[in-house]
This record gives C-alpha cells, structure tokens and sequence, in this order.
C-alpha cells in the first residue's frame, strides 16, 4: 500500500471517528433536551389539569382525555385517568413520599412514557400531581433527526476519502518528483542535483540531505577514478622498470659486476614499489571508519620520539631538532584516543617531507601547550611550496614543481591529511619559496 493511500485512510479514519462523536454528542443532546422540554409541557399540561379540577371543577369525563392523577398530602387520590400509574399502588407511595418531603420535582422515563410528579399548592393547601405521557411529536422528530445525521454521516465520509487523497497526493507530490529525478542519476550522471525545493521545510531539507550524499558520491567516484588511475602509473612505472633491468640482464652473459649493479638497480625499484604499496596500505587504514579502527590513549610526546627515532634509523643524514615548550614540561599526559600506528606514519612523513626538501636536511618541531590543545610545529629552511599548489598538496599522488629535487609517490601528504582528519584535529600549511615550509597540527587532549 503506497504512503498516500495510507494517509488519506488515516485522514478518512481521523474525520470518522470524530463525526461519530459529533454525531453521538449530538443525539446524546438533543434526546436530553427533548426529554426535558417534554417534562416541562408535561407539568404545565398537569397544572393547568390540576387547576381546573380543583378550581372550574371540571366533569370527570372533560378531563379523560389527559393522563393526570391528583392526590391530597395524604396520598389520598382526587382525580385519576392513568390506570397505569395508579395500579401500581406501593410504588406511587413512594413517588408521593418524595414529592411532598422534598418538595422538588419527580421524573422518570419509561419506554416510550414520562412521568413527571410535582407539588401544586392551592389556597395554601398542598396537592401532587402525577402527569405522564408519550411525546409522539418529539420521537418523530427524533426519528427524522437519526435519519438525517446518518445521511451527513455518510456524505462527510465520503468526501473525507476524496479530500484524504487529494491531500495526500498534494503533499507527497514533491516525493514522487524527488523519486522520479533520483531514477535519472546514475553513475554517469552524479552531477545531477534536485532543485527547486524550499529548504525551509521537510522535502527541502530531504533535497539538501539528497545533495549533500551525491556530492560526497561524486567526489568518491572522481576520488576513485583519480586513486585508480594514478595507482596503475605508479605501480605500471617500477614494475616496467624491474622487468627492464632484469630482461636486459638475460639478453647475453655479463660480468659478475654488470650483475651486481643489475642486481643493485632492482633492489632499489622494488624499494621503490614496497614503499609505494605500503604507503596504499596505511592511506587505506586512514581511510576506515574509526568505528572500526583500534583506538587506544595515545601520548603525544611518545609517538612523536617514536617516530624521531624511525626517521633517523632509516636515514641516519637527518638532522631533527625537537623543542618543548614550558608547558610541554610540566604535563605529563599529553594523550589522545587514536590509532598509534597511523600518528607515527604522520609524524614520520612530515619529518621526511621537512628534510627531503630542505638543503640542510633538517626537520624542527616545536611542542606547545595552550589550554587542552597540544600544538605541533613541523618547520624546514626549505624550498618552499608556491602558493598556488598548497591547496592541492594533500590531493593523492599530487606532485608539485618540486618533484625535480626529490623523488615521491604523491601519497604521503595525502595520508598525513587523513591522519589528522581522522584523530579529529586541525593541520594547517604555511610556505614561502626558497625560504621554507611550516605545517601545523593542533589536537584536543583527553
């Protein structure tokens, strides 16, 4: 059953429901009143009786024609032509009983009889009088009242049914647009957005949030092809280059040393093509959900001469300077909830990144301490990077105008980005050609 038809049936049943309490209400009413304005004419009727028989003393046989009894305050019956109240001798008792001790009225409905007992006083002497009757006229009208608010009953019904859909289909038309353009993006047309909805109410915001997934699909789809593009350059390069040097080696005998420099020049590719892959490798971890991640209280301070101590055993020619800042020395817990791992990859990229670029070979970070936010300066007297390709520089496999001094992949910025992204802090790029590079990474403690 689609939405709208069960909207429009919970608008029908809604409408329903309340008609038939208006309808009961108003039955519930109108029979009270009718009751009531019936025990009304009924005492005026048995006064009016009541006072020609004691006053005009009217011929029994004038007053036949009114169901009416009188007594005296000793119950002693006057007058009577209802032989089905005074049959009933022990229950009149009664009714007389109250009448005269309460003074106040007496009414009971019987079937399609009411009777009505009050005290009538005249010439200061007390009488109750007994009146009963069937309101004929009054039922009719009862009758007809049932017989017409079944007929708008039944109309209003069914005009809650039509005006349920048709409100139903108004309302969730924007839906079946939104369905309909959706069916037109495809793969090869996630540039496709909805437009045209108020963002200020529910089906705009249901575009928005449409929106804001297909960005994100883009950009994977763009990230993808790019990713997978550049990968089969990147691993296509060493691999020709390996197979090169080795099927050249076979073409015809060579010396023990052609050998060894062959054996050299593919020691080096496969190098090459190691660090590659594992830098795919840890960009892949980056990029899991830390749902799914081991996430651990990381120190700060220890990744970080964790990582000093990688970078120098790997490349003993790096000069890295570590500076602490006064608050740095006098906290002692510097830690975070994250992957030791992949901040020791980060760390460990920027200090090789610092000393690949600089002539000097030297990566300074500086440690700061400002309220619960640990700073992390990684700074070099480099070559710098133009202002114009900072922006791209965490693209993977992006290489700047720089590639000429160093050799590299494009994946190391890229995987510091997603590090840092990941561990929820903040990194930051400040670069002046020819004179050097800063990148700034700023974390919240536990």
């Amino acid at each position: 059953m689609k939405i709208r038809t069960r909207i429009a049936l919970r608008i029908t049943a809604v409408i329903t429901a309340v008609m038939f309490v208006f309808v009961a209400l108003n039955y519930i009413v109108s029979t009270r009143v009718r009751m009531q304005e019936f025990y009304v004419d009924l005492k005026k009727e048995g006064a009016a009786r009541t006072e020609l028989f004691l006053k005009a003393k009217v011929i029994q046989k004038e007053l036949d024609k009114i169901d009416v009894s009188i007594y005296d305050s000793n119950y002693k019956l006057l007058y009577t032509d209802a032989d089905r109240i005074s049959n009933r001798t022990q229950e009149i008792t009664t009714i007389l009983k109250e009448i005269f001790d309460t003074k106040e009225d007496y009414t009971k409905n019987e079937g399609k009889f009411q009777t009505i007992g009050f005290l009538f006083t005249h010439q200061n002497v007390n009488y109750a009088v007994i009146t009963s009757g069937h309101d004929n006229y009054g039922q009719i009208k009862m009758q007809k009242l049932v017989l017409y608010l079944l007929i708008l009953s039944l109309v209003s019904l069914l005009a809650a049914c039509a005006l349920g859909y048709y409100l139903a289909k108004s309302v969730l038309k924007p839906v079946g647009t939104i369905s309909d353009r959706m069916k037109d993006i495809t793969a090869n047309k996630l540039h496709l957005r909805l437009v045209g909805y108020n963002e200020k109410d529910e089906f705009g915001e249901l575009a928005a949030s449409f929106n804001k997934a297909l960005d994100i699909i883009e950009t994977s789809f763009e990230s993808q092809k790019m990713f997978v593009s550049n990968v089969s350059h990147e691993l296509r390069t060493p691999l020709a280059t390996l197979i090169g040097e080795i099927d050249l080696s076979l073409l015809k005998e060579r010396t023990a040393e052609e050998y060894r420099n062959t054996l050299i020049n593919s020691r080096q590719d496969t190098s090459k093509l190691i660090k590659l892959l594992n830098g795919l490798l840890d960009l892949a971890k980056a990029s899991y959900d830390e749902n799914n991640m081991s996430m651990s209280p990381v120190k700060i301070d220890e990744a970080l001469l964790e990582a000093v101590e990688l970078v120098l055993k790997g490349n003993p020619e790096y000069d890295i300077k570590l500076i602490f800042n006064q608050g740095i020395m006098e906290n002692t817990e510097l830690s975070i909830i994250g992957n030791e791992y992949l901040l020791k990859t980060a760390f460990v990229n920027l200090m090789e990144n610092n000393c690949k670029y600089s002539h000097n070979k030297t990566s300074t970070i500086e440690i700061s301490l400002i309220g619960k936010r640990v700073i992390l300066r990684f700074s070099d007297t480099g070559i710098g990077i133009p202002e114009d390709e900072i922006e791209h520089l965490f693209t993977p496999f992006f290489r700047g105008t720089n590639k000429k001094y160093v050799q590299g992949n494009g994946i190391g910025l890229a995987l510091v980005k997603k590090v840092i992204v990941l561990h929820k802090g903040i990194i930051n790029i400040h670069s002046v050609v020819d004179k050097g590079t800063t990148f700034t990474i700023e974390f919240t403690l536990n």
